[in-house]
């Protein structure tokens, strides 16, 4: 989606508390691939972490990290996953279901597609 429309719309991924810490709720599979984390306990730890994953998972989008009162997080029932669609006009239009299992990027993409088209309808009315 970003490649796609990256130059239509601007796209950020905010990195918000690791779901499965080790010191946490641990997953056998994030064992496995080596994606094992502590959770953070400075906003430093929490950016390093983000930086890592950014790396690993070879990303492009630009990446905003959460403070450690996860303000983010809490102000869009973020965990562990969710995909926000925010308008020009600095409104939410979309706000996809919360991750893994209602997770649809598809959906979100869909709906992007359509903002932009009516936003380029409505252009200089």
């Amino acid at each position: 989606m970003f490649e796609e429309l990256g130059s239509r719309a601007t796209f950020f991924v905010v990195y918000i508390a690791e779901a499965h810490p080790q010191d946490g709720w641990q997953l056998p599979v994030n064992e496995s691939e080596g994606v094992c984390f502590l959770k953070a306990r400075t906003f430093e730890e929490r950016r390093a972490t983000a930086r890592l994953c950014t790396e690993s998972l070879g990303l492009t989008i630009p990446i905003l990290v959460d403070g450690l009162d996860d303000a983010a997080s809490e102000t869009f029932s973020a965990w562990p996953e969710r995909i926000y669609i925010v308008g020009t006009d600095g409104c939410v239009s979309y706000r996809g279901g919360p991750g893994p299992y209602e997770f649809d990027p598809e959906e979100a993409r869909r709906h992007l597609i359509a903002l932009l088209e009516s936003d380029v309808s409505t252009e200089g009315t």
